[in-house]
């Protein structure tokens, strides 16, 4: 018995001599050794973000849902429940943590829910960073089961651990299941009073009526371009990057109504050109026909000169332009020629921005 635990020690003992030394592997904490340098990061952040609101003055383009909800905050007759819809970003997300921050808003002599944010308060920072406690955010196009559902409904029923209430936002929410809105209903209809309810819909219809009858529904609208131009020019003012009427226009056509799709381009823009951005060679970048361009061909089409529409058109393919986003600019040039000669140069209901001479 002696002899065979002997000889399984002396096993062992001989494979730890060929075992590598610990202090050789990676990772192995050397003492007083200097730890690996970790990939220094650039610390860049993307416009949309960098620019995002973080007060309701600064969402632009939805003044008429600001003032609903200034005189719901001012009269304290804030719902338990929001939904709001609306394409993509337009602010449905950034307006779900300000109402969140407006909700739970707290600084020395404010102790009730506010939209008169002048400085930050005690919970503002976390909750816009996405990190607060109380603050629950669930994108449920990843997490769409009754099982997901449920958590939140387990949950309600526990006080705040250190602001006013506890806030769940849900992106997205017209992606959950069946059964996961049959569940929510009566947490829904009767929350406790602790708890507040934000959704966020880009197809607000596919979600269900008894759904949508127990929030307050806020529809986003696009924001026009003069809004969009306005921002953008703001940004490269702050960015220091010059940039001529044709660039701002150009970016803000492109944006399609949207403020974050305009700052995502404009970060491409940018990127590419440096601190001078050219309309013309940045329409070329993006293979965009520049405004001049369209123009000219209209102008062709007009005195009914096909060669030469024949020509403009080939020049701008051969630039790289594509072919349907040019036939898209030449039907909304079009559209607003028709416009303006039906309604007698009527400009308001033209969605223009000022672009220079071309």
């Amino acid at each position: 018995m002696n002899d065979g635990v002997e000889n399984l020690a002396a096993e062992e003992g001989a494979d730890d001599e060929h075992k590598p030394d610990p202090a050789t592997e990676p990772g192995f904490d050397l003492g007083d050794e200097p730890a690996p340098a970790r990939p220094a990061s650039s610390g860049y952040q993307v416009l949309a973000r960098k620019y995002r609101p973080t007060v309701f003055e600064d969402l632009v383009g939805q003044e008429a849902m600001v003032r609903t909800l200034r005189n719901a905050f001012d009269t304290d007759r804030v719902a338990h429940a929001f939904m709001l819809t609306g394409v993509r970003g337009v602010g449905k997300t950034t307006t779900a943590r300000i109402l969140a921050r407006a909700l739970n808003y707290e600084k020395p002599g404010v102790d009730r829910p506010t939209i008169h944010m002048d400085e930050p308060g005690v919970h503002c920072e976390a909750i816009m960073e996405s990190r607060h406690v109380d603050v629950m955010e669930m994108d449920a196009a990843s997490r769409t089961g009754i099982d997901d559902i449920r958590e939140i409904i387990d949950s309600v029923r526990y006080l705040p651990v250190s602001a006013r209430y506890k806030v769940y936002i849900i992106d997205e929410v017209h992606m959950l299941s069946t059964a996961a809105f049959n569940a929510f209903l009566k947490t829904l209809e009767e929350p406790p009073p602790h708890v507040k309810f934000i959704f966020a819909s880009t197809e607000s219809h596919k979600v269900p009526i008894t759904i949508r009858s127990r929030c307050q529904r806020y529809d986003f609208r696009l924001i026009p371009r003069a809004i969009i131009a306005e921002r953008v020019r703001a940004i490269l003012e702050s960015e220091k990057v010059q940039a001529d009427d044709a660039t701002v226009a150009l970016v803000a056509r492109e944006a399609a109504g949207s403020m974050r799709d305009a700052l995502t381009l404009l970060d491409q823009i940018v990127a590419f050109g440096g601190d001078r951005l050219e309309g013309e060679e940045v329409a070329r970048h993006l293979g965009i026909a520049a405004r001049g361009a369209v123009q000219s061909v209209v102008q062709a089409i007009l005195d009914g000169d096909a060669g030469t529409v024949l020509r403009f058109l080939d020049e701008s393919l051969a630039q790289g332009t594509d072919p349907l986003h040019f036939t898209n600019q030449l039907l909304h040039l079009l559209r607003d020629l028709v416009v303006l000669s039906v309604t007698g140069d009527d400009s308001a209901l033209v969605d223009l921005v000022a672009e220079g001479k071309e």
